[in-house]
Order: C-alpha cells, then structure tokens, then sequence
C-alpha cells in the first residue's frame, strides 16, 4: 500500500532521510498506516505536553526529525481514512508497522528509533532519527 495524499502533505518539512523510510515501510508492511504528524511547531508540542501526550518540549517533531503513524484497518471496506473507525490504537499493529519501519531504515541504511522500544513512556505511533545522527540544526 502506498501513502495517500494526505499522509505525503502531513510529511512536508519531515527530514528526507525518514520521508523515505515511511515511504518504503508504506510499501512493504503488513499493516497498512497513515502519517499522522510529521513536523509540529512549539505550540502543538505546548498541547500535547499539557494533555499529557507527551512528555518533552524537545521533541524530534519540532524539527522536522520524527513522525507519528496511525495503523489503518478498512473495516467497512470504504478505503476511507478520514474515519474514526478505520483508525485502530491496538498495540500489536504498531508492532507490526515497527517491523516494516526498521526494515525499511536498513534496507536505506538509515539509522531510526521507536518509541515503543523507550523504557518509559512507550510510544508506539513514534518513530524517529537518532539525536547522535541526526543532531538538531
């Protein structure tokens, strides 16, 4: 499954380096997804640590270095991913999309990190280029 429309748009501003992996790990996984969010301004990052969806006012979004994915399921076989009910949070499908992902980034030779590998705060929806590689600029 390729990236629809709005999945490539929500990675304008990403890193080219994670662009192709999501690009690759969308044509290679068992589990379909979108891109959710890619770069975010300090504003977003603001709501998101207040609601308590994150943890961090560093976060690799702010650069452009991270991107959120949602696993997609066709369960009324409209192919619509603007529907709430299409868009599935169990965390097994991100263990499969995490699996497409870090192929992927080998296959390209590009070095990236899950948030559901993280000791605390697992965040399964994350992925994202290595501080040590891919320092802020």
């Amino acid at each position: 499954m390729s990236l629809d429309v709005r999945s490539l748009k929500r990675l304008e501003g990403v890193h080219d380096d994670l662009v192709a992996v999501v690009v690759r790990a969308s044509e290679i996984t068992g589990q379909p997804f979108i891109v959710v969010e890619g770069l975010r301004s300090l504003d977003r990052q603001k709501q998101l640590v207040a609601a308590g969806a994150s943890q961090t006012l560093r976060s690799r979004h702010l650069t452009g270095h991270a991107v959120d994915l949602a696993a997609f399921i066709d369960m009324d076989g409209s192919g619509d991913y603007t529907k709430p009910d299409n868009i599935r949070w169990d965390w097994p499908l991100y263990t499969t999309i995490s699996i497409a992902m870090k192929d992927a980034a080998s296959q390209l030779s590009i070095p990236i990190e899950w948030g559901g590998d993280w000791k605390s705060f697992k965040d399964g929806p994350h992925f994202q280029l290595p501080w040590k590689e891919y320092p802020a600029t």
